[in-house]
């Protein structure tokens, strides 16, 4: 039962420092399924790229053509890009079915069942000041969900935490040259291609201030607690901080649950965390949100709203 629902929308409390450092990252996931599941909107293998989770363009084994999923992607980009695209993604898709196989021979499972079969590769960079420094690049294999082989790129080699697949992690170290252009992919041409999406979809991807509400609510597990929960959302890019706070103290991660950041859909994100608190010592309690896109730091108390000065 509802005993208390304080909402609160939260206007802009400043404009963007554009000072800020900002985090942004472009990755590519192909999915490879071992056999047609006959299912709508279910492919034998599907590509995607992603710019800061953002979905700019897509590629699925029925249609076999790479296509724009924003519009500035569709404007900027001239055609030989898609069709060069095309023509990558249909290698790739011809490469997961070879790879599939070996894959399930190697661990002797059945072709009769399903597998998954999927790489995620991409970077992600730091902007302050207009500068940009690469962070880190991903460039990883999982079979059935669990990790299978993945490139370090700080000393040059693949890791493989199970044994079927070291002999793949062997002959792919081998090759040194494989190793330097993975290494040179992720530090520069992915940084690269990062920063060219960057520019060309500057007014789609500019940043937007999250709405904060506060909700207070019977908690589910005792008739003596309240539960405080705090929802940001609309907000991009989906680097927010979120604390819930007692006074200007943070609690610990270990009384909260999150949501996790979340799409919302239109290219914006969410993000909910929830604690659990004794019902008569509620004072004091506030949400406490950070954004590149506002100024000041968001504060809202359970019982009123305002912005930190």
């Amino acid at each position: 039962m509802l005993v208390s629902t304080l909402v609160f929308f939260l206007s802009l409390c400043g404009e963007f420092v554009s000072t800020l450092g900002e985090k942004h990252s472009l990755y590519y996931i192909y999915t490879a399924l071992s056999k047609n599941v006959d299912l709508p909107g279910i492919y034998d293998f599907t590509a995607m790229g992603l710019l800061d989770g953002t979905e700019i363009d897509y590629y699925n084994s029925k249609d076999q053509v790479k296509i724009p999923r924003q519009d500035w992607m569709r404007e900027k980009m001239q055609e030989d890009y898609w069709e060069k695209g095309t023509q990558s993604r249909k290698s790739k898709e011809q490469w997961f079915k070879v790879n599939m196989d070996i894959l399930i021979q190697r661990m002797r499972h059945s072709h009769s069942d399903l597998h998954v079969l999927q790489w995620r590769v991409g970077c992600e960079v730091d902007v302050t000041n207009g500068k940009i420094k690469y962070l880190s690049g991903i460039d990883e294999y999982s079979y059935d969900g669990s990790e299978f082989l993945s490139f370090d790129d700080e000393n040059m080699r693949w890791v493989a935490p199970v044994p079927a697949a070291e002999p793949t992690k062997r002959k792919w170290d081998d090759v040194a040259i494989l190793n330097q252009y993975t290494k040179g992919y992720l530090q520069k041409e992915c940084v690269d291609w990062l920063t060219k999406f960057m520019v060309y979809g500057k007014e789609s991807l500019r940043p937007s201030p999250p709405d904060v509400y506060v909700f207070a609510k019977k908690s589910q597990t005792s008739s003596k607690k309240l539960t405080l929960t705090c929802l940001a959302t609309g907000f991009y890019p989906k680097n927010l901080k979120m604390n819930l706070r007692r006074s200007t103290t943070s609690l610990p991660d270990h009384l909260l649950t999150s949501s996790g950041v979340r799409p919302n859909g239109d290219g914006t994100y969410q993000l909910r965390k929830s604690v659990d608190v004794q019902e008569e010592d509620t004072a004091g309690y506030n949400c406490y949100v950070k954004s590149r896109a506002v100024q000041r730091p968001i504060i809202i108390e359970w019982g009123k709203y305002f912005c930190f000065t």
